[in-house]
């Protein structure tokens, strides 16, 4: 190449890279289109749920809220179980989620002693990795428990588990495994003195309780089936079983900034109104999003 052209093709690559760093200063353009994005990107709150109707639900109510509030919501919702959506938390790139204390508890801590709902809450904000923090916890639920008929209950006095010790000839139905859990057979002699038979029921442990062939139902708190069967959720005032009361997972860096709208969403969601907003979702098969707005409304928080 002649020797006055190449000059000539350096003073214009010379001239070029002036202009665009006259126009940018010392950043790359492209770095700096980046950096625009992820600005834009800080001010949404991203919202998860599990693949779980019940979590999604809790998930829109979170959302809808924070919309009521002013903010920009991005929804991710279905994500999947614990193992999926824990790494995305973690990471930041999902910064609210409904999960349950015990059930999280576990998580970070299998060796957890804790059962209350006081003391797993406490022990929850100490094993949770520097990063995340949960809000204030709900009275709701979505735990293990043991349930009688309406029926039942009435005819024996029925409140808490500890009433079942006075009644002869009793009958606890639920998974096969149960016979084998701390809180099963053996814990509810241990824990409460109540002596009772073991019915391995799996599936069918709601339609044997409603049968009369069982007399006690492990069911799960939020079972739409306790409304619509007409349960009795029995009080469990000595932490027979792990608490597991609904929590706002958050990143760190938004509690501050969305505390003070979900916190009052969690004081007042009730164990019953989680069972309550569950049968809208399967027997009256409503969308999350009507169910939460209604919801919202309803408590005034909409």
């Amino acid at each position: 190449m002649p020797t006055t052209r190449r000059t000539a093709l350096v003073a214009a690559s010379a001239a070029a890279l002036l202009t665009l760093t006259a126009c940018g200063g010392d950043s790359d353009p492209l770095e700096q289109d980046s950096g625009t994005d992820e600005s834009m990107s800080s001010d949404t709150i991203v919202v998860g749920s599990q693949a779980y109707y019940s979590n999604e639900i809790i998930a829109e109510i979170y959302a809808q809220a924070l919309e009521g509030a002013g903010m920009t919501v991005e929804r991710n919702f279905t994500i999947g179980q614990r193992d999926a959506y824990m790494p995305a938390l973690e990471a930041g790139d999902v910064q609210v989620f409904p999960e349950y204390t015990g059930n999280l508890l576990q998580f970070y801590d299998p060796e957890t002693t804790a059962t209350s709902s006081e003391d797993v809450y406490a022990a929850l904000t100490e094993a949770l990795p520097e990063g995340l923090a949960v809000l204030e916890q709900s009275p709701a639920t979505d735990q293990d428990s043991y349930n009688v008929t309406a029926d039942f209950a009435e005819a024996n006095g029925l409140t808490s588990i500890g009433d079942l010790a006075g009644v002869p000839d009793l009958v606890v139905g639920g998974p096969a495994e149960l016979e084998q859990r701390p809180y099963g057979p053996q814990g509810l002699a241990d824990v409460y003195g109540v002596d009772v038979a073991f019915e391995a029921t799996g599936d069918t442990t709601v339609q044997d309780l409603v049968a009369g062939t069982v007399n006690v139902a492990n069911v799960f708190s939020a079972d739409p089936r306790i409304q619509t069967e007409n349960l009795v959720t029995l009080e469990d005032p000595d932490g027979l079983f792990l608490a597991s009361n609904v929590v706002p997972l958050v990143s760190a860096d938004v509690a501050d900034q969305v505390a003070d709208v979900i916190d009052p969403v969690s004081a007042a969601l009730t164990p019953e109104g989680l069972v309550d907003l569950n049968v809208q979702s399967t027997e009256d098969q409503r969308s999350s999003e009507d169910i939460a707005a209604d919801w919202l409304a309803e408590n005034g928080l909409g």
